[in-house]
């Protein structure tokens, strides 16, 4: 039996040496044919010979990988939101158009509603659609089908930041008509901070050419744009059945 371990060993490569009968293990194994097997495989695996199924040689694996992490600071926000108008400054420029929407005298139904429905029509339609041609761009194996998206999703998107834009503003004049506080509710912070990060996101495509990695970080930060967005949707819907 031995006779055959060894030349079993032999055939692998693999070194057989007899346990001492002084070491501490040979009190645990008594038997007269006991043996170690030692291997050295260091960095490399084993793979077998085109040749001979039965004999085995080394070969060296080297993956050179390369890891790039990016973050990013809140801080500039925080500074550049310190820098915003207050609610004071914001109304006493907003004062003169409010003025003029409630003298035409709208429903209060429109007045009430009409900012959220528009919102609410650039967020699905818009920003909906522009985020599943987004996924497309990257995943899609259809060169036609990624053509046509990469020619849509940038227009699309740029749309619904401008709307929101403007959707803001039409936000803040509805609070004003109805003599209801501004940027004291959950629904205005988490709209300044997506107005915020859109600027980002929209930055972020000039600088893919120099740096590929960064096309990771535009499909995560805009898949987290839409999620706050979708916050900041149920918020307003709250914000409007308070009052």
């Amino acid at each position: 039996m031995a006779m055959a371990m060894a030349a079993i060993a032999s055939s692998l490569g693999v070194g057989l040496r007899p346990l001492s009968l002084s070491s501490p293990s040979s009190a645990l194994f008594q038997s007269r044919h006991s043996f170690t097997i030692t291997t050295t495989t260091p960095k490399c695996c084993l793979a077998p010979k085109q040749d001979s199924p039965l004999e085995l040689e080394l070969v060296k694996s080297t993956q050179n990988t390369q890891i790039i992490l990016h973050s990013f600071s809140p801080f500039p926000l925080l500074c550049a939101a310190a820098l915003l108008p207050g609610s004071e400054a914001v109304t006493s420029v907003f004062g003169p158009f409010v003025e003029l929407v409630k003298s035409w005298n709208l429903p209060d139904w429109l007045v009430h509603w009409g900012h959220p429905g528009n919102m609410a029509v650039v967020l699905f339609a818009m920003g909906g659609y522009g985020t599943y041609l987004g996924f497309r761009i990257r995943y899609s194996d259809n060169l036609e089908e990624k053509a046509k998206a990469k020619d849509l999703h940038p227009k699309l998107l740029a749309g619904m930041f401008f709307f929101f834009a403007l959707g803001a503003t039409g936000g803040i004049t509805a609070l004003l008509t109805s003599d209801k506080p501004i940027f004291e509710s959950p629904h205005a912070v988490t709209g300044v901070i997506g107005l915020a990060l859109l600027t980002i996101q929209t930055i972020l495509p000039t600088l893919f050419e120099g740096n590929p990695g960064l096309r990771n970080v535009h499909g995560i930060l805009g898949s987290g744009i839409m999620t706050l967005f979708l916050v900041h949707f149920a918020l307003g819907l709250q914000l409007g059945f308070s009052y």
